[in-house]
């Protein structure tokens, strides 16, 4: 038996590595099955190569849990290793015994870890740690110990095997990689889609035979394999169909919907990259999804907290992206500072903008009736990335009142001869609530004019955006003032009344409306055919506070600013009214209009709504 000390650079390394080498304890399981998975493919390509010429055997990794020795063991029949490895790949930290390997094989074999820090990862949850292993070259089993601490035992091994069991004997503060349930669950995180079989014990259900009286069940006892060692994401594009794509997401996120459509990522210059980016069902929201995309590296999971390498826009999105380049020990300032991210960051991008383009060219119609999901990310993409904006004007859609889609460019050009102002600026009219707005919609209409319905929660974003991208458009909400002065021009329209009628039409309603609530009231000559009592809001002011609303400042102070437009035009006004004797019944008549115009901007509620429904019961006895 051979003792001695383990070649460090520091000798409190074991402390360091328990405490600060992983941001998780639980990374030590995925380091392990990392090196028995490169152990199981270097033997594997040697063998492919023709310099191993033995029996291959069954190369599958297991996971052994010994809840009464306390112990979780990690046995692979890949590579194994000889005394003098042992003693060269154990006993130096940080030394990979991959970098050789890659030196000689680096364009048939994908390597993921490598014995060294990632090796270490086992004390963090271990007191002891035992390898036993056993080289494919001809030589003697060999066996290492250590206790967590400089000092090790060499002596003689027990496999009769090639390959390495590495044994964890657990610690106590440690217990919990004890249980079944726990192994189970980072098995399925970690290693769900690694390249070789992993088996972690055994399962038992339940098979029947016969019917009727005569059924009877059978207790079957079957491997418990965790991973799917071809998935879909490493497979050929042109071999796959529809129905591989969906099944392979309800394997990710069993319980969602199906996703809208996909995009197959698959480059290996300037970079190595794999993946299947699915667009979900986002039912018009950004709250928060649990279903995020997970990054691997070789087929190990390593973090679904992605921002550093998929752009903003694109964090809403479901799926895989496996790239070697990317280490398994990632940190964000790495992420920031490598050049391959970011090109990798610039590269789903552009699939994703091709990919849109390509769906809108192919059937227009089917892109359309997707796009209350995919307009989302469109527009999110078009504010917070200059690349894709550029290439959005291939896709990017805008849908009006009479569910009528345009690309957006187009859309522009559409409206230019009759919504265009006398500054010479297109104006966009668009309503965020065709119901709640649908008159206001309708009086727009009735002057030829078009409106678009802009009712996503990152539309108020997207116009201010749009506004300044695009030369000489402007966005006006349809209630923002009344039809005739959506669109500004030269035009004016002829009072009915004299100065002197308007003045008193003015102070009639002053007086009978009493508290306007943040308003002031206009006099205009619109058309008879319009309401006789509008509510505008000032364009400006309504979006400065939706915008800060929607950012989590607190707006309730800032009143509701608004026009009560009266038209002087209207038979209402310029006859009615000015008509009625009785103050009382005037005043009463005034206010009720008013209350109209209140109500159909959604502003009468509570007390005030029961009020106005009384009054108009009795208006009509």
């Amino acid at each position: 038996m051979e003792k001695g000390n383990i070649s460090v650079t520091a000798e409190n390394i074991f402390p360091i590595i328990k405490k600060f080498l992983y941001s998780d304890q639980e990374i030590f399981l995925r380091e392990l099955i990392s090196n028995a998975i490169d152990a199981t493919t270097k033997i594997n390509t040697l063998a492919s190569k023709g310099e191993f010429k033995g029996d291959l055997g069954e190369l599958t990794v297991d996971i052994i849990l010994d809840e009464k020795k306390k112990t979780l063991t990690i046995r692979d029949r890949g590579i194994g290793m000889t005394e003098a490895e042992v003693k060269k790949y154990l006993n130096e930290v940080a030394f990979s015994s991959a970098d050789s390997f890659l030196k000689k094989y680096q364009d048939e074999a994908n390597i993921i870890g490598h014995f060294g820090l990632g090796f270490y990862s086992a004390f963090m949850v271990a007191d002891k740690v035992v390898v036993d292993t056993k080289s494919y070259k001809k030589s003697k089993a060999v066996k290492w110990s250590c206790k967590g601490d400089p000092k090790f035992q060499l002596g003689d091994g027990s496999r009769d095997f090639r390959g390495t069991d590495i044994i964890l004997h657990i610690s106590d503060d440690s217990t919990e990689f004890l249980q079944k349930s726990r192994i189970q669950a980072l098995l399925d995180k970690y290693t769900k889609f690694l390249p070789f079989p992993i088996r972690f014990g055994t399962n038992t259900k339940t098979e029947w035979e016969g019917e009727g009286e005569d059924r009877k069940s059978t207790e079957v006892i079957e491997d418990n394999f965790v991973n799917n060692t071809n998935p879909l994401w490493k497979q050929k594009p042109s071999k796959l169909k529809e129905a591989d794509y969906i099944s392979f997401y309800k394997e990710l996120y069993p319980y969602s919907p199906d996703p809208l459509f996909w995009i197959h990522l698959d480059i290996d210059f300037p970079f190595n990259l794999t993946g299947v980016l699915y667009f979900p069902k986002l039912n018009n929201s950004l709250e928060m999804q649990k279903n995020k995309i997970q990054l691997y590296s070789n087929q190990v999971y390593v973090t679904d907290d992605v921002k550093e390498i998929v752009p903003e826009f694109l964090l809403l999105l479901h799926g895989i992206i496996d790239s070697p380049d990317i280490p398994l020990n990632v940190s964000r300032s790495y992420l920031q500072s490598d050049s391959n991210v970011r090109k990798i960051t610039a590269y789903i991008t552009k699939k994703v903008a091709d990919k849109l383009k390509q769906l809108y060219k192919k059937d227009p119609e089917a892109f359309q009736d997707k796009w209350d999901d995919v307009g989302t990310f469109v527009k999110y993409g078009i504010i917070s990335d200059e690349k894709f904006f550029a290439k959005s004007d291939k896709f990017a859609l805008v849908k009006n009142t009479d569910n009528e889609f345009t690309l957006f460019d187009e859309y522009i050009e559409k409206v230019k001869p009759t919504q265009t102002d006398k500054n010479e600026r297109v104006v966009l009219l668009y309503a965020n609530n065709d119901k709640d707005q649908h008159s206001y919609i309708e009086s727009a209409k009735n002057y030829g004019y078009d409106v678009l319905l802009m009712n996503n929660v990152i539309d108020n974003h997207f116009m201010q955006h749009m506004e300044q991208k695009k030369d000489k458009i402007t966005f006006v909400r349809v209630d923002s003032d009344t039809a005739d002065k959506l669109v500004p021009k030269d035009e004016e329209k002829v009072s009915v009344l004299s100065e002197k009628q308007e003045e008193k039409v003015k102070t009639l309603f002053t007086e009978s409306i009493g508290d306007m609530k943040g308003g002031h009231i206009e006099l205009r000559p619109l058309s008879p055919e319009d309401h006789p009592v509008l509510i505008t809001k000032p364009e400006f002011m309504r979006r400065m506070k939706e915008m800060q609303m929607m950012q989590g400042m607190n707006m309730g102070e800032m009143p509701d600013s608004h026009s009560i437009v009266i038209n002087t035009n209207h038979p209402l006004v310029a006859e009615k009214i000015l008509g009625m004797k009785n103050k009382e019944k005037r005043d009463s008549f005034a206010k009720y209009l008013y209350n109209l115009a209140r109500l159909n901007q959604n502003m009468l509620k509570g007390e005030e709504l029961s009020d106005f429904i009384k009054s108009s019961i009795a208006f009509i006895k």
